[in-house]
């Protein structure tokens, strides 16, 4: 956990709080314990959390202490998510709703919350319907995930699913064409975007999983010029969107397409 975290105040701290929170059905990004606590009532929470498919996490317990500020947290707390998590048919629902092909971002495994949030935000401007993440190894809607996102947050659905190999299979059944981002695909500016489509972005560090790359229809690769072989995540992701908006738009040199412009 960083700073960031263990200073938001969505901590939820106690078992009877903590369990009380799960039941209610409050949204949840990770439940953490405390290493050596995993039984008794701790343990009953936690087979809760990984019925509701919420992350856990075990700690030590001066992680712990310092995340709470040194409450009594009986060695368990819970991060409360700064947005209720949507579903795949949420995101398909507001696609229909605006009379538009579904464009939908998925992110195999953003660790970066700062990156999450940045996703987000674009993903806001350049008129996607939703997003789609994993439930594990992966950065939650946490407090920085909010900031960063600059408030798109509270417009964007973000769908959190077990498995986003799974989840790609059901996009495809549902007729989108996926596009995966990775190195040694074909030009992202000459293929065609216009459909229904999910737009996948890998991991900062390994990219796109192997079984994930597989379950692509199309790679699609940005030109590099310089030393450096890779864009940074959420920038790779910020271009290849707008070129998802500027073909879906029919937006050229010449027609604007109606769109607003900074």
């Amino acid at each position: 956990m960083n700073n960031n975290e263990s200073s938001n105040k969505d901590i939820i701290t106690g078992r009877n709080p903590v369990s009380e929170a799960l039941r209610s059905g409050r949204a949840v990004d990770t439940l953490y314990i405390a290493k050596g606590e995993l039984s008794g009532s701790v343990k009953v929470i936690a087979a809760l959390a990984k019925e509701k498919h919420i992350p856990i996490k075990e700690v030590d317990r001066k992680k712990l202490d310092y995340m709470t500020g040194g409450a009594n947290h009986q060695g368990i707390a819970a991060l409360a998510a700064v947005k209720e998590y949507s579903t795949v048919d949420d995101i398909f629902a507001l696609a229909e709703e605006r009379g538009e092909k579904p464009f939908i971002i998925v992110l195999d495994g953003i660790e970066d919350p700062h990156n999450l949030g940045a996703v987000i935000r674009t993903a806001e401007c350049a008129g996607a319907h939703g997003i789609i993440i994993p439930s594990r190894r992966a950065a939650g809607l946490n407090f920085t995930v909010g900031k960063s996102s600059a408030g798109a947050l509270e417009y964007v659905p973000v769908a959190r699913v077990t498995n986003i190999a799974a989840a790609i299979d059901e996009l495809k059944e549902r007729g989108c064409w996926v596009y995966g981002a990775d190195m040694d695909g074909q030009c992202y500016c000459s293929t065609d975007l216009t459909g229904a489509c999910a737009l996948v972005i890998g991991s900062e560090g390994r990219g796109l999983g192997r079984l994930v790359r597989e379950k692509c229809d199309v790679i699609l690769s940005l030109p590099m010029r310089g030393r450096i072989n890779s864009l940074n995540a959420s920038v790779a992701a910020g271009v290849l969107m707008y070129e998802f908006m500027r073909q879906r738009e029919n937006i050229n040199a010449v027609t604007s397409g109606g769109s607003k412009y900074v």
